[in-house]
Formats: structure tokens, sequence, C-alpha cells
């Protein structure tokens, strides 16, 4: 009987020992990390925003940083032409994040056709700009994408209407849309506290427009390295040159045409003054040079001056807004400067540069709300296509008028055959 007792002694602790080894077991996959479960300010996987990043170069690469400090978005691939781009993104998406997993990709196609990527970055060179859009709309991505959002009127329909029947998410790069000084003076505006709008003034960052040519061709460093085809993507083609793999922005924008014209800072400066003249839905009826100047005049009646000099102190990116009784300008400075200090009341935040985070930050509520963001596609759309029509009317040096509800130059053939550009195969909307 001692000895049944104290088998049975032994018998109870060990089972009571492997009781509790087994409950801890099943313990274990129950203690939970909290950023797992959304709390502590964190965000759960399942309900992070997919992202892919397409083209990293210097803009791309700031943009994909304000990206990843926002805890709601988790950054998977990237995507470049380039390698050292593209290692260079991954590397900075691995430090962020502490793993190892941001995978990488030469073609956009292949990024474009992963499902668990809900939106994508798109900051390559112009010439992928529109058509890289379209094909993420179509495969199901919201899409921020960099200015010069399009290279020609015809690119700009086509974005338009691409994310209005996809349904899909699109905020172009023009991040002083998101901005509170350049908000406030369009706020003035549109509260008539300027008397009625008469004269805009956009800062273009140069007018000059020219047909495109042919680099002094350079060593190709292979397609590992560089991928000479994928990077020209729909752009004519033309030999490997190292200083347009180093200058994206050299390619035609619009037409044909190069130089950007009114087009870069045209793109934020001139879609500042739409926003002004709420002429979001429309664009300019006709355009004109005028001396150093290229001017526009909307069906309002409101005459928009696209200009380099003659700007106060405002940093880059100044616009001007003036009524029949007062008139305000604003820039990068971040300050506002009108004809009555009164005008602009006690002390307004003030964001010197031009950040992105807050432009940024609207595009991704968006892509969980379904709204349309402050320059969605319509809005880009339309910015564009004054600065397209304003570039066309700069390089015939005549006036031409714009009929913007069949969107063509009325009775004037050759400006509308600036208004597309072929796309080089197999690229095609």
């Amino acid at each position: 009987m001692k000895e049944n007792s104290a088998k049975s002694a032994i018998t109870r602790r060990q089972f009571l020992k492997k009781t509790v080894i087994a409950s801890a077991a099943v313990a274990v996959p129950y203690i939970i990390p909290a950023s797992a479960l959304g709390k502590d300010g964190a965000v759960a996987p399942s309900e992070q925003i997919g992202l892919g990043a397409i083209g990293i170069g210097g803009r791309g690469s700031y943009d994909l940083g304000c990206m990843l400090k926002e805890t709601d978005v988790h950054c998977i691939a990237v995507c470049d032409a380039r390698r050292e781009r593209r290692e260079a993104a991954k590397n900075k998406v691995d430090a962020e994040y502490r793993n190892q997993d941001c995978v990488m990709y030469c073609d956009l196609r292949e990024l474009l056709a992963r499902p668990d990527i809900d939106a994508v970055l798109i900051a390559t060179g112009p010439n992928w700009h529109a058509l890289a859009s379209m094909m993420a709309a179509k495969a199901g991505k919201d899409v921020y994408c960099e200015k010069p959002c399009t290279k020609n009127i015809a690119d700009s329909l086509s974005l338009a209407d691409v994310f209005r029947r996809t349904g899909r998410v699109f905020q172009g790069g023009m991040q002083r849309r998101s901005l509170p000084n350049f908000a406030f003076a369009v706020e003035l505006a549109h509260r008539g506290k300027l008397g009625q709008l008469r004269t805009l003034h956009a800062h273009p960052a140069g007018l000059k427009t020219s047909i495109s040519g042919w680099a002094p061709e350079g060593q190709d460093p292979g397609k590992e390295e560089a991928d000479w085809d994928m990077y020209l993507g729909p752009a004519a083609w033309r030999p490997f040159s190292t200083s347009s793999l180093h200058r994206g922005g050299s390619f035609e924008k619009g037409g044909g045409m190069v130089g950007g014209g009114c087009l870069e800072w045209g793109s934020h400066c001139i879609d500042q003054c739409q926003w002004a003249n709420n002429t979001d839905d429309t664009a300019a009826v006709e355009y004109w040079p005028e001396g150093n100047q290229l001017c526009a005049l909307y069906a309002n009646g409101v005459k928009l001056v696209i200009r380099n000099d003659g700007w106060l102190n405002s940093g880059s990116c100044p616009v001007r807004y003036e009524g029949d009784t007062a008139w305000v300008e604003t820039g990068d400075c971040g300050d506002l400067f009108a004809s009555s200090m009164e005008l602009i009341g006690g002390k307004r935040p003030r964001i010197p540069g031009y950040p992105a985070n807050l432009h940024i930050r609207d595009f991704f509520d968006c892509v969980r709300s379904r709204n349309q963001p402050r320059a969605n596609a319509r809005v880009a759309c339309q910015s564009h296509i004054v600065c397209h029509a304003a570039n066309i009317a700069q390089f015939l040096n005549r006036k031409v008028k714009y009929d913007p509800v069949k969107n063509e130059f009325i009775g004037d053939e050759e400006a509308n055959r600036l208004r597309s550009e072929a796309m080089r195969e197999p690229w095609r909307i």
C-alpha cells in the first residue's frame, strides 16, 4: 500500500508538472504583440495599406520617406529601371521596418500584378507618369503621381477618364494644395475678399519650348545596371544617354516638345490659379505669348499671366490673385503678402518650403474613405491642359483659341496636331 501510495504521489506530481507545461504551451500563442492588435498607436497588419513605389530617384526617395512614416501604410515593393536606385530604395524600406522583406522589381508590370499592393507611388521621369498611372488604375491600384502628371492634352483627358471609369483614387503631386498659406490665399479669392477676381499670376520657372533631339550617345552599362528600354518606356527611342538617364525630365513633355515651358512649376502654380478661379472643371479659352510672358483668358473674363519676373520676396512657386479691390500673393516662404494686412488678420500657420507629408496624408485618407483627394485626376487633367495649351501658344508664337468642352483648338489644325504624340510600341493607353 505504501509503495502504491508513493507511486501514486509521483504519478500525480508528474501529471501536474506535465499539465502546467502543456498549459503554458497552449497559452503562448495568445501572447500577441500590441502592434498586431493595433494598440498603442500601431495599426494592425490587416488594416495597413500595401504600398509599392515606382521610380525612386531624388523626388521619389523623398516621397517614399514621407510615406514610410505613415503608420497605416506598409511598403512591400519598389521598382526602378536602375539597379542602384532600386537597391537604395530597398535599403531605405528595410531600415525603416528592420527586416529584409521589401522586394525589388525592374519591370513595373510585375509590381502592379501583385494583389497585396493597394496603392503605388509613381515618381519616374515624366515620360512614364501618365501611362504608369493608368496602368496602375487598371490593375486596381490607387495612385500618388508626381508632376507633371501628363505629357500632353490627350494624356490629360485619358487620365481623368481612366480614373473615373475604374473608381481608383488619384492624387497629383501638387502638394501646395495641402499647405495653409496657399489654401488661405485661395480662400480670400473664394470669399470675395479681393472683390471681383480679375487677374491671376503664376510662376512657370522658365518658358522655353523646343522640339526634342538626341543627346550624345553614351556607353550603355547593360540591362542589369540600367534597363534603357524600360527607362524610355513610351518615349520615342533614342541611343543610350548618360545625361538623359540622370535627368529623367529631359524627354518630351507634350506634342514632341521639351524644355518644360510653363509646365515645370506651372503644374503647381497654374494649378493654384485654377483653384482660386473656381475652374477646376474647365480650362482657359484663349492663350497667347505677350512679350516675356504667357497669357490666357477664361470664359468668366479672368486673365491668367504666366511670368518669371516681378515677384515679391515670396519664395519659389509664387502665385498672386488680384481682384478689383485687393490682392494677395504667397509662395514657398510660407508668408502671405496683401494690399492690406487686414486681409490676412492675425498670426497664421506658417509652413515654409514645400513639404509633401500633408498632401500624402490626404491621399491615404482618401484611399481609405474612397473620397476624392485635393489634386484628383479631374483637377490634374484641367490644370495640365492649361499648361499644355499655353505651351502650344508659346511654341507656335501666336494666339490659339481652345474649346474646353470639345477639348480642341478652334479652327486650328496646326495646334490640334500638338495635342498628342505617338507612343513607342508596345506601350499604349
